[in-house]
């Protein structure tokens, strides 16, 4: 019997169920609709790559990526048009990422469908958010 896909949310987020480590984060991307998908396949890579020892879990509907005992540094999630990737500290990012948010601290990037994701950006980025103190959510 074939399990059913996850049930998209609101921008086509996937609904997947809490959990820890790198199975649920893998869920999440596999429900990802169309090109989403790629963009989170391709960020989960950059991640392993750069920061081997990355936490993984899914919380909120959201994959999150941090240290052990010093929290979380990166999310994403899928919204209508594009995939806000979340930098819990990226104000303190050289340059920090382009689009800000309420909260001051976390900066966003925003991938749409025809957005080249500049990847060594993306790596820069996620290497320095790895070695600043994350979040604990």
């Amino acid at each position: 019997m074939a399990s059913e896909k996850p049930k998209l949310l609101a921008g086509g987020n996937p609904q997947i169920p809490k959990g820890e480590g790198d199975a649920p984060v893998q869920a999440y991307i596999e429900a990802m609709p169309e090109w989403e998908s790629d963009v989170g396949r391709r960020i989960d890579a950059v991640v392993a790559r750069v920061v081997p020892e990355a936490r993984k879990a899914v919380k909120w509907n959201n994959p999150l990526y941090g240290i052990d005992e010093e929290g979380w540094f990166l999310s994403f999630r899928c919204f209508t048009g594009y995939v806000k990737v979340a930098f819990f500290q990226g104000a303190a990012l050289d340059p920090p990422p382009p689009v800000g948010s309420k909260s001051g601290e976390t900066r966003y990037l925003h991938v749409g469908s025809d957005d080249d994701l500049d990847e060594a950006q993306l790596a820069d980025w996620i290497r320095q958010a790895s070695e600043l103190p994350g979040v604990a959510l």
